[in-house]
Protein backbone atom coordinates (compact mmCIF):
# COMPACT_ATOMS: atom_id res chain seq x y z
CA UNK A 1 0.00 0.00 0.00
CA UNK A 2 0.96 3.62 -1.03
CA UNK A 3 1.49 5.94 2.19
CA UNK A 4 -0.24 9.19 2.01
CA UNK A 5 2.96 11.01 2.51
CA UNK A 6 4.26 9.17 -1.18
CA UNK A 7 0.69 9.68 -2.95
CA UNK A 8 1.10 13.49 -2.11
CA UNK A 9 4.83 13.87 -2.98
CA UNK A 10 3.88 11.93 -6.31
CA UNK A 11 0.86 14.38 -7.07
CA UNK A 12 3.68 17.32 -6.35
CA UNK A 13 5.90 16.73 -8.69
CA UNK A 14 3.66 15.29 -11.09
CA UNK A 15 1.43 18.59 -11.16
CA UNK A 16 4.62 20.86 -10.91
CA UNK A 17 6.40 18.97 -14.31
CA UNK A 18 2.73 19.66 -15.84
CA UNK A 19 3.05 23.40 -14.71
CA UNK A 20 6.74 23.78 -15.81
CA UNK A 21 5.32 22.22 -19.13
CA UNK A 22 3.03 25.30 -19.41
CA UNK A 23 5.57 27.76 -18.34
CA UNK A 24 8.70 26.64 -20.78
CA UNK A 25 6.17 26.52 -23.46
CA UNK A 26 5.13 30.12 -23.17
CA UNK A 27 8.65 31.21 -22.63
CA UNK A 28 9.25 28.76 -25.84
CA UNK A 29 6.89 31.28 -28.39
CA UNK A 30 7.80 34.23 -26.60
CA UNK A 31 11.21 33.50 -27.53
CA UNK A 32 10.79 32.66 -31.07
CA UNK A 33 8.30 35.46 -32.00
CA UNK A 34 10.96 37.13 -34.04
CA UNK A 35 11.38 34.00 -36.20
CA UNK A 36 8.05 33.34 -36.45
CA UNK A 37 7.64 36.74 -37.58
CA UNK A 38 9.96 35.93 -40.47
CA UNK A 39 8.98 32.84 -41.41
CA UNK A 40 5.59 33.43 -41.22
CA UNK A 41 5.55 36.78 -42.38
CA UNK A 42 3.03 38.11 -39.65
CA UNK A 43 2.84 41.53 -38.71
CA UNK A 44 2.84 43.00 -35.78
CA UNK A 45 -0.79 42.29 -34.50
CA UNK A 46 -0.57 38.81 -35.99
CA UNK A 47 2.57 38.22 -33.43
CA UNK A 48 -0.05 39.33 -30.28
CA UNK A 49 -2.57 37.22 -31.12
CA UNK A 50 -0.32 34.25 -30.82
CA UNK A 51 1.02 35.54 -27.59
CA UNK A 52 -2.91 36.65 -27.02
CA UNK A 53 -4.23 33.12 -28.01
CA UNK A 54 -2.65 31.74 -24.52
CA UNK A 55 -4.11 34.34 -22.19
CA UNK A 56 -7.35 34.53 -23.72
CA UNK A 57 -8.06 31.20 -23.67
CA UNK A 58 -6.50 30.20 -19.89
CA UNK A 59 -8.90 33.18 -18.67
CA UNK A 60 -12.26 32.16 -20.49
CA UNK A 61 -11.91 28.52 -20.01
CA UNK A 62 -10.79 28.65 -16.20
CA UNK A 63 -13.87 27.88 -14.41
CA UNK A 64 -14.89 25.32 -17.14
CA UNK A 65 -11.75 23.40 -16.61
CA UNK A 66 -12.30 23.71 -13.01
CA UNK A 67 -15.58 22.09 -13.14
CA UNK A 68 -14.54 19.18 -15.94
CA UNK A 69 -11.76 18.02 -12.91
CA UNK A 70 -14.70 18.25 -10.59
CA UNK A 71 -16.82 16.26 -12.52
CA UNK A 72 -14.67 13.68 -14.75
CA UNK A 73 -11.69 13.37 -12.18
CA UNK A 74 -8.69 15.50 -11.97
CA UNK A 75 -6.01 12.72 -12.85
CA UNK A 76 -8.04 12.10 -15.86
CA UNK A 77 -8.54 15.37 -16.75
CA UNK A 78 -4.69 15.86 -16.33
CA UNK A 79 -4.06 12.94 -18.37
CA UNK A 80 -6.20 14.15 -21.23
CA UNK A 81 -5.03 17.48 -20.92
CA UNK A 82 -1.31 16.58 -21.13
CA UNK A 83 -1.86 14.38 -24.05
CA UNK A 84 -3.77 16.86 -26.04
CA UNK A 85 -1.26 19.73 -25.31
CA UNK A 86 1.64 17.32 -26.76
CA UNK A 87 -0.46 17.04 -30.22
CA UNK A 88 -0.99 20.37 -30.13
CA UNK A 89 2.28 21.56 -29.55
CA UNK A 90 3.68 19.40 -32.17
CA UNK A 91 0.89 20.45 -34.84
CA UNK A 92 2.10 24.57 -34.06
CA UNK A 93 5.84 23.46 -34.80
CA UNK A 94 5.10 22.05 -38.26
CA UNK A 95 2.65 24.99 -39.17
CA UNK A 96 3.55 27.29 -41.62
CA UNK A 97 0.61 29.69 -41.72
CA UNK A 98 -0.33 32.86 -39.34
CA UNK A 99 -3.91 31.06 -38.52
CA UNK A 100 -2.90 27.79 -37.52
CA UNK A 101 -0.32 29.17 -35.16
CA UNK A 102 -3.21 31.14 -33.31
CA UNK A 103 -5.36 27.90 -33.50
CA UNK A 104 -2.56 25.63 -31.96
CA UNK A 105 -1.53 28.46 -29.56
CA UNK A 106 -5.14 28.30 -28.25
CA UNK A 107 -5.50 24.54 -27.96
CA UNK A 108 -2.50 24.92 -26.09
CA UNK A 109 -3.58 26.41 -22.99
CA UNK A 110 -7.60 25.29 -23.57
CA UNK A 111 -5.54 21.86 -22.19
CA UNK A 112 -3.42 23.40 -19.83
CA UNK A 113 -6.57 24.31 -17.97
CA UNK A 114 -7.07 20.75 -16.14
CA UNK A 115 -3.83 21.12 -15.32
CA UNK A 116 -4.05 24.42 -13.44
CA UNK A 117 -7.77 24.32 -12.44
CA UNK A 118 -7.34 20.81 -10.56
CA UNK A 119 -4.77 22.91 -8.07
CA UNK A 120 -6.30 23.83 -5.07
Amino acid sequence: MVSTRTRTGWTLALVSAALFMVTLDNLVVTTALPRIRVDLGAPLSGLEWIVNAYTLTFAVLLMTGAALGDRFGRRRMLTIGLSVFTAASAAASRTRSRSREVTCSAAHFATDLPTTAGER
